[in-house]
């Protein structure tokens, strides 16, 4: 979402959690960078909302900390936060390592075939230019184990705190050779789980998750005014 587009809402339901969805696609697509400055009155006209909803959306991105929120002055997208990003990590390993143990311990025909299909997903739209469909399939692969393991609303837990992770898997899935690795890693995790194997789906998915935090340097280096350590 650009910042001067006129954005239609869903006039059935409620306009404030639409801004804020809308907002944090935008922020964590890094379609808007660390720095963008949030006006209320810029953001309700292009929402066509009074400053009310647009104030509350501000808020939650603020509970976030996705926006820095300088009372009477200015709302600025804030920079990412690698301390945030490690805890936000730490929780998904330590869910998803349970989560694909489960799967593997009951496989079944199904749901390899539905897993699969994901990752074929990802494979279609691998060499588009921009990589929020390739971001989408990746995440739908993810809550698919999610709801199969019988936990989706631990998916809904994790991807309200991914914020500042998932704008470094931005930046570093640009990377020659980052969204193929994310292939053969969903693979490599499927195959354990058709394959009835716990010990090897959680190695699978460790080495999985661990792909951009171990490029954390590197991030830094290349983003200097995006990360905040």
């Amino acid at each position: 979402m650009k910042m001067q587009e006129k954005v239609r809402l869903d006039r059935s339901r409620q306009a404030a959690p639409q801004v804020f969805e809308q907002l944090r696609e935008s922020i964590v697509s890094l379609q808007m960078t660390p720095g963008t400055v949030l006006a209320r009155d810029a953001l309700a006209q292009q929402f066509g909302l009074s400053q009310t909803p647009i104030r509350d959306a501000l808020m939650r991105l603020g509970e976030e900390g996705l926006v820095d929120i300088f009372p009477q002055h200015a709302t600025v997208v804030s920079r990412i936060d690698v301390g945030a990003a490690k805890q936000a990590h730490f929780l998904r390993k330590s869910i998803e390592l349970e989560v694909v143990r489960t799967l593997a311990c009951a496989a079944d025909d199904v749901l390899v075939a539905k897993l699969r299909a994901h990752i074929e997903l990802q494979v279609a739209v691998i060499d588009a230019a921009d990589y929020g469909e390739f971001v989408a399939a990746d995440q739908a692969f993810h809550q698919q184990m999610y709801i199969a393991a019988g936990v989706p609303d631990l998916w809904s837990l994790v991807r309200r705190i991914s914020g500042h992770v998932d704008r470094l898997r931005r930046l570093h899935l640009p990377t020659a050779g980052k969204a193929q690795a994310v292939v053969r890693d969903h693979r490599r995790i499927v195959d354990a789980i058709a394959q009835r194997d716990p010990q090897a789906a959680q190695d699978c998915l460790r080495e999985h998750l661990s792909g951009t935090l171990g490029q954390l340097d590197e991030i830094c280096e290349r983003y200097p005014d995006y990360v905040a350590r």
